[in-house]
């Protein structure tokens, strides 16, 4: 998986963006989500089509928590709490996505692998709000995209 930089207050080993106008992966998978999440096979060109997919996939399972229609503060604070749940890596048994991704060479890789995928997951579940919720609600024309399946896949490996 590649390391991309991405725009983040996160500590992690993500290069920063240079440019911080500039959208980074994050805002790609914000935008693409809803056009792409119809999609059955996808096709990976390199490391930043793998960070895209997992993304795309922790959106899904963000969808899901807003399910209940938790006002804007409530649902800051539970896309906060499941983005630091204990999750799965490739090469890990509860990792949806083993057939996609190399399973990291060394405990050093695991490592950084675990604490990039971490900052991405705190740094998309920062920003989904702002994007998502019109005043105090999230927006139906986003949530009416939570029980849609990316790839028929169910989620990215987080630990419930």
């Amino acid at each position: 998986m590649a390391l991309l930089p991405i725009k983040t207050k996160f500590r992690g080993p993500a290069p920063m963006g240079a440019d911080p106008a500039a959208d980074d992966i994050i805002d790609e998978a914000i935008g693409l989500f809803r056009a792409n999440c119809f999609f059955r096979n996808f096709e990976i060109k390199g490391g930043a089509d793998r960070v895209l997919i997992y993304l795309i996939l922790f959106i899904q399972e963000c969808l899901g928590k807003l399910q209940k229609n938790p006002g804007l503060i409530e649902g800051q604070k539970v896309l906060a709490t499941h983005a630091v749940q204990n999750f799965a890596i490739p090469g890990d048994a509860h990792f949806p996505l083993n057939a996609l991704f190399e399973k990291p060479a060394s405990r050093s890789d695991a490592d950084t692998l675990r604490q990039y995928l971490s900052q991405l997951r705190q740094e998309l579940a920062s920003r989904f709000p702002a994007k998502i919720y019109e005043g105090d609600k999230p927006s139906k024309w986003w949530m009416c995209f939570s029980k849609r399946k990316f790839m028929g896949l169910p989620n990215v490996g987080t630990q419930v």
